[in-house]
């Protein structure tokens, strides 16, 4: 297990981003407050429910939205079942965690979990709020390439700024890929699903969200609504607010 990241080059053909259709889940299990361990149960459990190439799981999802929350390191054995799911099922599951770079930097990130072990994907660029007391930005976009469907990631914020989306897409990418959380309420759920649409729809990629359902950490409630949307904005499947839900769609070949 290793903690690099890096971002491919974009393909010199946009004709050969995507090799066939990428079968995505997208999941808002329940979240006990800072059990990792239970968590990652929960998270292989989704993992073996959804039978995807892909399945993306929320902000912080390991531990919930805490910002203190201690750092998980990809080589903790703590995530054990979902390396096992991922080998069994052959996907790639895609975590939040808090995690710490050799420098000592510490990032709000997106693990890619496989049956071969977990890696640092992404660290978040866009901080908000108190996020910025404990955390550092990541530096860069980054672009992971699953059986040749190229996915632009995003953490939260990085979502609701429109020149992260517009950063990433220049990447050359097929979807973009978002772990999130969002308050509950109808404000809340109507401003998620315009960032989803308005990204989708201004740079004509598929839009894939994972976002908080229930207690999530500090949060005593958030919205849940986890989905997927089409290159032209419009929602393809979408997850109501229950903790547990899963969704999944293809993401069609090029």
């Amino acid at each position: 297990m290793t903690s690099d990241s890096s971002v491919d080059a974009p393909p010199t053909d946009p004709e050969q981003h995507v090799s066939a259709p990428l079968t995505v889940a997208v999941a808002q299990p329940a979240c006990l407050h800072l059990d990792v361990a239970a968590n990652a149960t929960a998270h292989a459990a989704a993992v073996t429910e959804a039978r995807a190439r892909l399945v993306v799981f929320p902000e912080l999802s390991l531990t919930g939205y805490d910002l203190t929350a201690p750092a998980i390191s990809p080589d903790d054995a703590r995530l054990g079942p979902i390396v096992s799911a991922c080998r069994a099922t052959g996907a790639t599951a895609l975590a939040g965690a808090p995690v710490r770079d050799a420098d000592g930097r510490e990032h709000i990130a997106t693990l890619a979990v496989t049956g071969e072990g977990a890696r640092v994907v992404y660290r978040k660029m866009w901080l908000h709020g108190e996020e910025f007391d404990r955390f550092s930005p990541g530096e860069k976009p980054e672009v992971l390439v699953v059986d040749g469907v190229r996915l632009g990631l995003a953490i939260c914020y990085d979502a609701a700024v429109p020149d992260h989306a517009a950063d990433t897409t220049a990447l050359g990418i097929d979807a973009y890929v978002a772990s999130t959380l969002y308050g509950a309420g109808p404000e809340s759920a109507a401003r998620r699903d315009g960032h989803m649409s308005e990204r989708a729809a201004a740079h004509g990629v598929w839009v894939v969200l994972s976002t908080s359902a229930g207690a999530c950490g500090t949060y005593p409630q958030t919205s849940g609504g986890s989905g997927i949307w089409a290159p032209d904005g419009a929602v393809v499947v979408q997850a109501g607010p229950e903790p547990g839900a899963i969704v999944s769609a293809s993401l069609g070949g090029s």
